[in-house]
């Protein structure tokens, strides 16, 4: 069994069926995988900012189990956890979204296997899941590539959150998340969740930038992170183009390597909106 873990609200939802579904399109293995997605319920600080809902859970698991009847996807509500731990903390308006510090709790829910996989919703297979997955973190906390910026403008080795390949028994001895809750709660930090697990950590294992591309795409990529980036032409500036804005995927990037994955994603999607939305 392959552990995956997302984190978000109600809005990850095509993230999250557009990750999977690059997952069960590239993968070569025929080993099941479950999905662990961490969600909360903070509508006092946004609109927004409600649970990924019971309808949508129920149709990613369906949709799953059509790849491998042994997949699943399993829903965690920690709004308890973050409001004991992080509410009215210096992070709270981080710079993406307080969703971005559920991650932190996975060493507090007894479910969580020894290892694995968080994924933030922005994120592609271009090959096959477990040429990441299987990379083996026994003697490491975690594995992740550089931030593409960040390493060259704050530290060389300075991560990237959005795909981190944990060994959770050994994140639970040297207390990894606990003291990153610590950081989150006492300081204010620039990347939030980000900073909290860099400066936190006892050992990593750098892995190289095809395991989380941010801004390009290669034939030997294996993860298209589809993070906020920097255009120079026309004019510098940054673009937040994500991988279910199809149109701008190939209007902008001019990719069409994925256009198998979002051609079902958009006919998923559309089911979806037909089947529960029409309900509501």
């Amino acid at each position: 069994m392959r552990n995956i873990l997302f984190s978000g609200n109600v809005k990850v939802f095509d993230g999250i069926l557009t990750c999977m579904l690059s997952i069960f399109m590239r993968t070569k293995s025929k080993e099941p995988y479950r999905f662990y997605i961490f969600t909360m319920d903070v509508s006092h600080l946004g609109e927004d900012y409600i649970p990924v809902s019971d309808k949508q859970i129920s149709y990613l698991d369906k949709i799953a189990k059509t790849y491998n009847t042994q997949n699943k996807v399993i829903k965690i509500d920690v709004t308890d956890l973050y409001m004991e731990e992080f509410s009215g903390c210096p992070n709270e308006g981080a710079y993406c979204s307080p969703y971005t510090l559920l991650r932190l709790f996975a060493d507090k829910i007894p479910q969580i296997p020894d290892k694995l996989l968080y994924l933030d919703a922005d994120i592609m297979f271009n090959r096959p899941p477990e040429l990441l997955y299987d990379i083996d973190v026994e003697e490491y906390e975690y594995a992740a590539a550089r931030d593409h910026y960040g390493k060259f403008f704050l530290n060389h080795n300075y991560i990237n959150a959005g795909v981190l390949l944990f060994n959770m028994e050994k994140v639970k001895r040297t207390g990894l998340f606990e003291k990153a809750r610590n950081l989150i709660k006492t300081k204010k930090l620039i990347f939030a969740d980000q900073d909290a697990v860099y400066r936190s950590t006892t050992s990593k294992k750098m892995l190289p930038q095809k395991y989380n591309d941010q801004k390009f795409l290669h034939k030997h990529t294996i993860v298209r992170h589809f993070s906020k980036r920097l255009f120079y032409l026309p004019y510098p500036h940054t673009a937040n183009i994500k991988q279910w804005d199809v149109s701008a995927i190939h209007r902008i990037f001019k990719y069409d390597q994925f256009d198998d994955i979002l051609f079902e994603y958009i006919y998923l999607k559309k089911n979806f909106e037909r089947r529960f939305i029409s309900e509501d």
